[in-house]
C-alpha cells in the first residue's frame, strides 16, 4: 500500500477503531494492527455518556449498537449500610439535554459494532494476530514492523497511532510517558442473567452503592438480558490483565455485614464467577508523541473508573485525532501535535475529576454521612449539572474526502 495518505493504527480496541473509522471517513487509508488473533467478547459493562454516543452516531456505529444498549432512566445513589436511596440523578432526558443518549452496553457489543463498521468501510484494513514491535521515522513517513505467530507485517504510512492500551508498546518505545502506578484499588466484575435477580436490580438504572472503603455499581446490559455488577475495593492485589479469576468469598469480605445491608450483600453473593483487575493511574499529564507518532486512549491518559469516562475520552480522542490529521495530511506531525494540544487539558481534567470522585466515594464515618447529606440537599438535577462539561461536548465535524 502506498505511503501517501496511509495511517497505521496499533490496537483494535475502542480508541483504535474509533480513530480508524474517523480517518477512513475523512478520506485516508487506514491499516489497524491488532495483536489478538480474534476480537472476542471480553470485558463486561461500560457506560457511554452523550459525549461518546455523539461520536458513535457520526461514525455510523450507533445504529449497530442500539439493539443491545439500555438507556438508563437515571443514576441511583444508595447508602450501603441502610439500603436507602440518597439521591437520584435523572438521565431519561439526556437526548434532549445533550443531543445524544446515555447508554449502558456490554463492552463486547461495542467492540463488535465498531469492528463490523470497520469491516464494511472502504480503505480500512483490519489485520489480526499482529503486534507492533518496531517503528522508525524516515523521509517519507514512518515504517512499522509487526509480528504474529503466523506471519509478519511491514507497513509504511504517514503516521502511527498508538492505541495499544495502558501498557502500550508504542508509549514504551517513545520513552516519553511515565509508567502507570498502582492505585491500591481492585475492581471486580460479574455478569448475571437478569431473570435470576430481584426487580430492583433489573431496573433500567445505573445504581451506585457507597460504603466503607468500597463501592458497588450495577446496571443492565445486553438489552436488559444481563446485569453487569462491578465492585471497587481497596486492595493490595496487583497483577496485570483484565480477567484474573476471583473467589466469591473473597469479594464478600470487602463488603462486611456491619457496613453493608443484606440486599447489597445478597447481590454480591449471586454471581458464580467473578473476574478482577488492578486499577492503575498516571498523575502526569499526557506529554504527547514525537514526530509522526502519537498515542490515544489508555495509552495516552489512563483513567480511574470513578467518572465512567475511560471509554468516553478514548472515543473523543479518536474523533479529534481524525479531524486534526485529515486537515494536515501534508504535514502529519503538525496534525498530531494539534490533536495533542486539543486533548491535553480536557483529558487531564477528566483524570483529576476521576481521582477526586474516588476520594469522595471512599469517605467513611462522619465524613461519609456529611457527603450523603450534601448530595441529598443538592438534588439530582444539580448533581447532573456538574457533569455538563463532559456530556455536552460536541465532536468536531470531520473533513470529507
Amino acid at each position: 500500500m502506498a505511503t501517501e495518505r496511509h495511517v497505521i493504527v496499533a490496537g483494535a480496541g475502542i480508541a483504535g477503531l474509533t480513530a480508524a473509522l474517523g480517518l477512513a471517513r475523512a478520506g485516508l487509508r487506514v491499516t489497524v494492527l491488532e495483536q489478538a488473533e480474534r476480537l472476542e467478547e471480553t470485558g463486561a459493562g461500560i457506560q457511554l455518556s452523550p459525549n461518546a454516543t455523539k461520536v458513535l452516531r457520526a461514525l455510523g456505529v450507533a445504529d449497530r449498537l442500539a439493539p443491545f444498549a439500555v438507556a438508563p432512566h437515571g443514576i441511583r445513589v444508595m447508602a450501603a449500610s441502610t439500603g436507602r436511596e440518597i439521591v437520584r440523578i435523572p438521565l431519561a432526558d439526556a437526548e434532549k439535554r445533550y443531543g445524544a443518549p446515555f447508554w449502558v452496553v456490554h463492552r463486547g457489543d461495542l467492540q463488535a459494532a465498531l469492528a463490523d463498521t470497520a469491516r464494511a468501510t472502504l480503505d480500512l484494513t483490519l489485520k489480526l494476530g499482529i503486534k507492533v514491535e518496531e517503528f522508525a521515522a524516515h523521509a517519507n513517513g514512518v515504517s512499522v514492523l509487526g509480528r504474529g505467530p503466523r506471519h509478519a507485517s511491514d507497513e509504511r504510512g504517514i503516521a502511527l497511532i498508538g492505541a495499544d492500551g495502558i501498557w502500550s508498546n508504542i508509549a514504551k518505545r517513545l520513552a516519553r510517558q511515565r509508567l502507570p502506578r498502582f492505585s491500591h484499588r481492585t475492581a471486580w466484575r460479574a455478569l448475571v442473567p437478569a431473570e435470576e435477580l430481584a426487580a430492583e436490580f433489573r431496573a433500567p438504572f445505573v445504581t451506585l452503592w457507597l460504603g466503607a472503603d468500597a463501592h458497588l455499581v450495577h446496571y443492565p446490559v445486553k438489552a436488559g438480558q444481563l446485569v453487569n455488577i462491578v465492585g471497587l475495593v481497596r486492595d493490595e492485589w496487583n497483577e496485570p490483565g483484565w480477567s484474573a479469576p476471583g473467589e466469591p468469598a473473597e469479594i464478600l469480605r470487602h463488603f462486611a455485614r456491619w457496613a453493608w445491608c443484606e440486599r447489597a450483600r445478597g447481590l454480591i453473593g449471586t454471581p458464580r464467577r467473578w473476574l478482577k483487575w488492578a486499577l492503575y493511574d498516571r498523575k502526569a499529564a499526557f506529554l504527547g508523541g514525537e514526530g509522526r507518532v502519537t498515542l490515544i486512549g489508555d495509552a495516552a491518559h489512563p483513567m480511574l473508573p470513578f467518572m465512567a469516562q475511560g471509554a468516553g475520552m478514548a472515543i473523543e480522542d479518536g474523533a479529534v485525532l481524525a479531524q486534526c490529521l485529515a486537515k494536515s495530511v501534508a504535514d502529519p506531525a503538525a496534525g498530531l501535535r494539534a490533536y495533542e494540544k486539543a486533548r491535553r487539558a480536557r483529558t487531564e481534567r477528566a483524570q483529576q475529576a476521576s481521582r477526586k470522585q474516588g476520594r469522595i466515594y471512599g469517605l467513611t464515618g462522619p465524613e461519609a454521612l456529611a457527603r450523603n447529606l450534601v448530595m441529598r440537599a443538592m438534588g439530582g438535577k444539580n448533581l447532573r449539572a456538574r457533569y455538563d462539561w463532559i456530556y455536552s461536548w460536541t465532536p468536531p465535524e470531520p473533513p470529507r474526502s
